[in-house]
């Protein structure tokens, strides 16, 4: 019975192992053509290894060492039913940032809705990681994400804690993206440099996700590294504005993961000046480079959506209050009659028309207009004079789709980002844990 099992263990190994290498030669259409060349972070080293979490012979943990003086600050998913390591991560943030920090992250398992198991899962996995560095457990951040309701291995990770110590170098950053993918089918990367006060400051970061996708602060971890010089305070600040506008901007089906959550840690090693408050200008140079890093990432998550071939832009103007334009481009961009649409090529704008008027924003009939890219495609509350279905036909051929709604009530005015439904996202998901 026993060699019965382990053969069965063997048999779903190889399964599981054969399906992520057949996910990795899938590379979505809408990638990027590079990974792109992102600078060593003074004060940051990275290490990846293959723990074998759930697959085998593929880096799945990564290990960032942050050098002492490292203020961190982080947003994460609201959902009722949040992963352990998210819980603990909160708790963290403003703890002393006299001994440095790290971040330890796994793909394959989520570590949710695992009971206590979860919260001593992390807890085994802080302290090998705060013995392995000399650091204090409440500077230690972890991260899962994969399968959810399945118990972590976290031995096999505390297993592999040392080696990943010795290996931690300035230029891993690359491989961490890749360390951190589950269904994703290429590593995301971004990268920015401002100056401040004559200073450069550089900007990094990774994320995964590219299904559960709807951030409620998506399956979404982000990591942004900076030498910059910033006040705890402020850098969470900031970060909390921008994802605002960024990564609670994105959907791919609707669903907000138990693991979301986005990492930023501030060295401080750069020679610029200290940023100690929200409303300066060096405050507004740093947060425009850094917004436009998230929004590449964001970018980039929408971008690798299970099965996407299409990218959507919804921007929406003219709304009752920036709520409402919120409001109604999420309407848009999560109804599966949109999408699907969308996928099949079809300039179907009565599904637009719908989905404003299920959106719960005030909204007039006769005041609405709708765009696809430069076609004005319907106003006051009938189809323009001019459009054709070949017209809007031709545009959907396009793999960048922009839909412009204007409600014609206000100065409101909001953008989200999404990709079309397709088969794909079905294969992907019917059989995820098999």
């Amino acid at each position: 019975m026993g060699a019965k099992k382990k053969l069965k263990r063997k048999v779903k190994a190889l399964k599981a192992q054969l399906k992520a290498q057949s996910s990795a030669l899938q590379i979505s259409p809408l990638a990027p053509e590079r990974f792109p060349q992102l600078p060593a972070i003074a004060g940051l080293r990275v290490a990846t290894t293959a723990a074998g979490v759930r697959y085998a012979g593929r880096p799945d943990v990564m290990l960032a060492h942050l050098v002492p003086g490292t203020v961190m600050a982080g947003t994460f998913t609201r959902s009722a039913t949040r992963a352990a390591s998210v819980h603990d991560a909160q708790m963290k943030l403003t703890a002393s940032s006299a001994d440095g920090a790290a971040i330890l992250v796994n793909s394959g398992n989520a570590n949710a809705f695992t009971g206590q198991a979860g919260a001593e899962s992390v807890t085994a996995i802080c302290n090998a990681v705060s013995a392995a560095l000399d650091l204090p457990a409440g500077r230690v951040f972890t991260a899962s994400t994969g399968v959810i309701g399945e118990r972590l291995p976290h031995e096999r990770i505390t297993a592999a804690v040392a080696a990943l110590v010795t290996s931690l170098s300035p230029d891993a950053l690359p491989q961490a993206a890749q360390a951190i993918m589950t269904t994703d089918t290429f590593a995301k990367g971004a990268t920015a440099t401002v100056e401040i006060g004559g200073a450069p400051v550089q900007i990094a970061g990774i994320a995964k996700g590219s299904g559960m996708i709807a951030p409620d602060m998506a399956t979404m971890l982000v990591y942004l590294f900076t030498d910059a010089r910033i006040t705890q305070p402020v850098l969470q600040s900031m970060l909390s504005r921008l994802t605002d506008s960024t990564f609670n901007c994105i959907t791919v089906d609707s669903d907000t993961s138990t693991s979301d959550m986005v990492l930023m840690a501030a060295t401080g090693q750069g020679d610029a000046a200290l940023i100690d408050t929200d409303a300066s200008p060096e405050a507004a140079a740093f947060a425009k480079a850094l917004g436009g890093v998230m929004r590449d990432l964001a970018h980039q998550v929408v971008r690798d959506g299970e099965g996407a071939r299409k990218f959507i832009e919804i921007a929406v103007t003219g709304a009752h209050s920036d709520m409402d334009a919120r409001r109604v481009g999420f309407a848009i961009a999560n109804s599966p009659l949109v999408k699907t649409a969308i996928a099949g090529e079809d300039p179907n704008w009565g599904r637009i028309v719908m989905a404003v008027g299920k959106s719960g924003a005030e909204a007039d009939r006769d005041r609405l207009s709708i765009r696809f890219g430069p076609h004005l495609v319907a106003t006051e509350g009938q189809v323009a004079p001019g459009y054709s279905e070949d017209k809007g036909a031709s545009y959907m051929k396009q793999s960048d789709i922009v839909i412009g709604v204007d409600l014609g009530l206000g100065v409101g005015a909001a953008t989200v980002w999404t990709c079309d439904l397709t088969e794909r996202y079905i294969q992907i998901n019917a059989d995820y844990r098999s």
